[in-house]
């Protein structure tokens, strides 16, 4: 082991866990101890974590407030601390904590899974979207047998409150508007198309194919799926127009047959 993967070793356990082994390295003074420039160090790095926080999940902040949401952050450090050497990935829990923790609010878990999936898709691969024209040169006979490939970026979701229109709100900076339960869970959908990320919300039978077509379904079942909510006539043609869209949109790189 050499000896700057040993000190940076050390400073990591000395942050994550408090283990004091680092102190013998650090140099004290007569107006500094080596155990005052470590609570130094550590502090700035947990405003840093903070801000990191923060910044993945604003609206979050927003609803929770400057010191809610640092005794928030805080606590969240403790239950994950950042083990990655990049801070992308600090956030990923989030979601799972407040629904935990703060399960008398659901809309902060809420905002926090829509948050993160923009994030996803904002930070997802690149991988270029097929055209109309693919699907036109398919023959018909083949289009029962139809998959689909998404985009990395595609995220489906289910909320239960009206969290995409209060984000929006609070990114527009707009009058703000308070948070309301909807009558029954709806389906929404995130991607990133060239460099930047769309929502919208889905009719109950498109929620229902795109998380099929997601799952590998092939059109033959996704159109004998939505006979749940048209008649047997009618779902070719409801399933072509969401496939359709979801080429237009840019959420599907891929078909085979």
């Amino acid at each position: 082991m050499s000896e700057l993967y040993r000190l940076q070793k050390s400073m990591m356990s000395w942050l994550l866990e408090k283990d004091t082994a680092i102190q013998s390295d650090v140099v004290s003074t007569a107006e500094v101890s080596s155990e005052v420039r470590l609570d130094i160090y550590g502090a700035g790095y947990g405003y840093r974590l903070i801000d990191a926080l923060s910044e993945n999940y604003p609206s979050v902040h927003t609803l929770m407030g400057d010191e809610d949401f640092y005794a928030m952050a805080y606590a969240y450090m403790s239950a994950h601390p950042s083990h990655h050497f990049s801070l992308r990935y600090f956030g990923s829990h989030l979601e799972a904590f407040l629904a935990k923790e703060f399960s008398g609010t659901p809309i902060l878990s809420e905002m926090a899974c829509f948050e993160w999936a923009q994030r996803k898709a904002f930070d997802s691969d690149n991988t270029q979207p097929i055209t109309m024209q693919a699907l036109q040169e398919i023959p018909m006979e083949s289009w029962g047998n139809l998959q689909f490939e998404f985009h990395p970026s595609v995220s489906r979701l289910n909320f239960e409150w009206n969290t995409p229109q209060l984000w929006a709100a609070i990114d527009k900076q707009d009058d703000p508007i308070p948070p309301e339960k909807l009558d029954y869970p709806l389906g929404w959908v995130v991607w990133r198309n060239e460099l930047l990320n769309y929502y919208r919300s889905l009719d109950v039978d498109e929620a229902w194919a795109l998380d099929s077509a997601m799952q590998a379904g092939s059109f033959e079942g996704l159109c004998e799926g939505v006979c749940e909510w048209v008649d047997a006539e009618h779902a070719p043609a409801r399933v072509a127009g969401f496939l359709s869209q979801w080429i237009e949109e840019g959420l599907v790189t891929g078909i085979s047959y």
